[in-house]
């Protein structure tokens, strides 16, 4: 599975900017089908940066993906690529 398959789009809520703010977490919808190591490659592929942990969660929209970056990368930068920020 490609990178831009993996991941759909980034949510953009309340909850997650204070996630991305405390934990250094952003948030994705991505393939129902795509693994752990799957997002993780893609996250790193698209947006060159190393991700700590990966938590996912199904829910109506498809799977959610919170991705906890390494302390080197900063999350508010990663939204501000995205054009969340």
């Amino acid at each position: 599975m490609e990178s831009y398959e993996v991941i759909k789009y980034p949510i953009a809520t309340e909850k997650c900017f204070k996630l991305m703010e405390t934990e250094n977490k952003v948030v994705f919808i991505v393939d129902r089908k795509a693994k752990k190591p799957e997002i993780k490659k893609a996250v790193e592929e698209m947006f060159n940066v190393k991700v700590q942990k990966i938590n996912t969660l199904i829910c109506v929209e498809g799977k959610k993906a919170f991705v906890k970056l390494h302390k080197d990368n900063n999350a508010i930068d990663v939204a501000t690529k995205l054009g969340l920020m």
